[in-house]
Order: C-alpha cells, then sequence, then structure tokens
C-alpha cells in the first residue's frame, strides 16, 4: 500500500464541493489500506467516520506554512503527493523530496483558458510526475495546448450510490448551485419562462448573493409563480429532491465536472445543460443520456427542456441511460483510476 498526501491549500480556488470530493477520494483510498493524509487550510466535516488523517494549516505567514508543510511531508514514507490546485502546485512543488508530484486541475480547460490558471498549469504541471484532469477532452486539451507530456485523466467520484431513482413524473425542473453570476441562473429562468406549461415547476436550490435579482428576474419573464428559490438543503436531504424532479438543468458559464449532473444521474434523472466543458460532456451523452445546448444559446437551452418536458417516455429512456452511465463514477471504480496512476508512476 501507498503513502497518499492531498494538499487542499487555496481557499479561494477550492470551494465547499471540490473539498468535498478530496475527503471522499482521501476515505475511499483509506479503506482500500493506504496511508491517506489530508493538508487543509480548514477542519472539513466528512461524511461517515474517516480512516484518513487531516491537517489542518491555517492561513498564516508564508514561511510559517511551508516549513509546517515541508515537515509533515518529511515524516511520512515516500508516496505521492497529490496537490488540488495550481495555487499548491505553485506553493508546494518544491516542497515534495522524496514524494512523487501529482498536480490536480480542479476545472475545465476552458476555465482554465479564459482566467490566469492556464499560464500556471503550462509553466509549472509538467515539471511533475503526473498532471491530472477531469476528463479525458480536458486532458488532450491541456496536452495539446499547454505543452504537457504527463497528463492523465480521472473524475471526480459519486459520494453514494442510491437504491432509490425517481418515477420521473413530476412536473419539476431541479436545479442546484450557488446563485452567483458564474451560474447563470438568469438564462435558465429565461429558457424556462420560454417553454414553461401545465403546472411545471422550475425548483432553485441554493443561495447566494444574486438570489434577490433573479426573484426580479423570474417576475419580467412572467414566471415568479412558477419558479421556487429553495435555498440551501443540507447534502442529506438532496436524495429527495431528486427523487421529487423530473429532470435536472445546468445553465452555467463554466463547469469542470459538475457533481449535481453524475448526482441526478444516480437517481435516474436525465439533464439539460450548456455544453460548456469536457467534464459536463463526459457526464451527458448527447441525446442519449440528456440534451446539450449550445454555451449560452437560450432558445436551444428552451427547446431542451421543452422537448423532455413534454415527452415522458423520453425522460425515462435518457433518464435510464443516465443512470447505467453514472455507475462508471461512483466511488470504487474512481479510486480503481487512482491506483491504476500510482501503479503507473511506480514503473
Amino acid at each position: 500500500m501507498s503513502t497518499v498526501l492531498f494538499a487542499s491549500t487555496d481557499a479561494g480556488t477550492l470551494g465547499g464541493g471540490v473539498r468535498r470530493v478530496v475527503h471522499t477520494v482521501a476515505q475511499g483510498l483509506a479503506e482500500r489500506g493506504h496511508d491517506v493524509h489530508v493538508v487543509d487550510l480548514e477542519p472539513v466535516i466528512p461524511i461517515g467516520r474517516p480512516q484518513y488523517t487531516q491537517h489542518v494549516i491555517k492561513p498564516g505567514p508564508t514561511r510559517w506554512a511551508r516549513r509546517r508543510t515541508a515537515a509533515l511531508l518529511a515524516s511520512l514514507e515516500p508516496g505521492y503527493a497529490v496537490m488540488t490546485s495550481p495555487d499548491a502546485v505553485t506553493r508546494m512543488k518544491d516542497l515534495l523530496g522524496r514524494h512523487k508530484g501529482i498536480g490536480q486541475y480542479p476545472g475545465s480547460y476552458a476555465h482554465a483558458r479564459a482566467g490566469r490558471h492556464f499560464a500556471t498549469v503550462r509553466a509549472h504541471y509538467g515539471t511533475l510526475d503526473q498532471a491530472v484532469f477531469l476528463s479525458p477532452d480536458d486532458a488532450w486539451q491541456f496536452a495539446e495546448h499547454a505543452l504537457l507530456p504527463n497528463t492523465w485523466d480521472i473524475p471526480n467520484p459519486l459520494a453514494s450510490w442510491p437504491h432509490e431513482v425517481s418515477p420521473l413524473d413530476r412536473p419539476r425542473v431541479l436545479a442546484v448551485g450557488r446563485l452567483t453570476g458564474v451560474k447563470r441562473f438568469d438564462r435558465l429562468i429565461s429558457a424556462f419562462g420560454r417553454t414553461a406549461r401545465g403546472d411545471w415547476e422550475l425548483h432553485l436550490v441554493g443561495d447566494g448573493p444574486d438570489a434577490g435579482r433573479l426573484m426580479v428576474h423570474a417576475v419580467t419573464e412572467g414566471v415568479a409563480d412558477r419558479v421556487r428559490f429553495r435555498g440551501r438543503i443540507p447534502a442529506g436531504e438532496m436524495a429527495a429532491e431528486y427523487r421529487a424532479a423530473s429532470l435536472v438543468a445546468l445553465s452555467s458559464d463554466h463547469e469542470g465536472l459538475p457533481p449535481v449532473l453524475a448526482e441526478a444521474a444516480s437517481h435516474g434523472l436525465p439533464a439539460v445543460a450548456f455544453d460548456v466543458s469536457g467534464g459536463v460532456r463526459c457526464l451527458i451523452r448527447n441525446g442519449e443520456t440528456g440534451l446539450l445546448a449550445p454555451p449560452g444559446d437560450v432558445p436551444a437551452l428552451a427547446a431542451a427542456l421543452g422537448a423532455l418536458m413534454a415527452d415522458t417516455r423520453q425522460r425515462r429512456r435518457l433518464g435510464s441511460a443516465a443512470r447505467e452511465h453514472a455507475r462508471r463514477f461512483r466511488l470504487p471504480r474512481v479510486v480503481d483510476r487512482w491506483e491504476e496512476l500510482f501503479t503507473h508512476l511506480r514503473r
């Protein structure tokens, strides 16, 4: 078995969802017998009893944090140090010592290219033992355009596998995420407004600074009585939300490999989304497990929503295929992929 350390040291890049993924993978590897450690800026309360070790290095003077991190790495048996963001790579790559360095990127190629991360990935990830991305498409694009010779792809895992699925007979579209600009729920509300029929409702689960603006937008679009702002719902209660919906929608400007699509698929829900990343395409096979619309194309998103809202048989066909496809994201399959990477690096 191997020593594995995951370093989540970027509060700005890593949101709660990405941190939960790190701790889920850590638990999966620990259950296989690996000696797993997670370095984070703040304590994370995992689901269940953790079999790995958490180390909290709170933000402080850079030299102090580096000394703490270097001391921890030196105290561990040689293994694998997984740096889970560009910031973690730049902070830690010269502290690795006897450990193999793995740089993970939690977003999509398109997102990196649109901001400052692409330059960091291009400058630093190629010097590591391996660079890991969320989908084969993202790995290929980084290899081609960032000239990385060491790419690998591993998706985010599902934390659990539900035994009950949605009957897909309730007139409800579900969307989940922070009510912030990048999620573009305004576009989803507009698309829903174009196609709303009968007693269909759009349920938005999440909170954020754009809640008031989105409520006004729902009034402007004439669907205020059909858009339900549900606020934050605890993760342990989300299974009931998926079972109560008949399809899930995603309208973001950019995404990595969005957990909501995998979770919805595991409950037998088809999805409608903007085609904004390799991760989205990895989760939604257009016409097979859901429907994709060109990025930002509200009429196309409305047409896709309308097609599934109007056709129960099609929802059930796509939903059944989505659940079968989602099996590849179950935690044991993802842990297998990590172990394949470790075997590859030992050769």
